[in-house]
């Protein structure tokens, strides 16, 4: 359901969700997002993208639902709320050519992640065709497809010491969340 007023329409992405252990039917987080206040709530796919409504500013909303999220599902809930607008930008303005044998992804997060993980992808070592690039303070990185999870920089992004600050999502994600919003 589009909703007219797209300055108050959201994404949050969830970050750790049907991944080691952590198994959430999007339907009951749609409806605790919905118990805590949230408008106009669906899901994107099965990875924790969570569209909706709301009047609050993004620090409020982010704290709500995490602690909301938390409570219902018994585990540390870490999500990021990004506008439509943002999410816009996020696509738009990817710096990497599309390939059949590429994964892009692109990265939310708090404030100055995107120099963090900049950082920890200059340090690794890379598989050939590996590249990272900031642009307009948003994190991008793309991977031959089959070493996402092989490289060393795709181990780093699974640190527990980050888990609470960034999570990441294949650009045709973001694609399909501007679809629906």
């Amino acid at each position: 359901m589009k909703v007219s007023n797209s300055n108050n329409r959201f994404c949050a992405f969830l970050r750790g969700v049907n991944v080691k252990g952590t198994n959430m039917k999007m339907a009951e987080v749609c409806s605790v997002f919905a118990e805590a206040g949230m408008k106009d709530v669906s899901s994107v796919l099965a990875s924790g993208n969570i569209l909706f409504s709301s009047e609050k500013k993004v620090e409020e909303l982010k704290k709500t639902l995490e602690e909301t999220m938390s409570a219902h599902f018994s585990y540390e809930a870490f999500l990021f709320v990004q506008s439509q607008r943002e999410i816009e930008t996020i696509f738009r303005e990817n710096p990497f050519e599309i390939n059949p044998g590429y994964h892009i992804y692109g990265f939310v997060g708090v404030d100055g992640i995107e120099k963090i993980l900049m950082s920890e992808f200059e340090k690794s070592r890379k598989t050939p065709g590996e590249a990272a690039q900031i642009i307009s303070g948003n994190f991008y990185w793309t991977v031959p497809k089959g070493n996402t999870l092989g490289s060393e920089f795709g181990n780093i992004l699974g640190r527990k010491n980050l888990k609470n600050s960034f999570t990441s999502r294949n650009l045709n994600t973001f694609e399909k969340v501007l679809k629906k919003i």
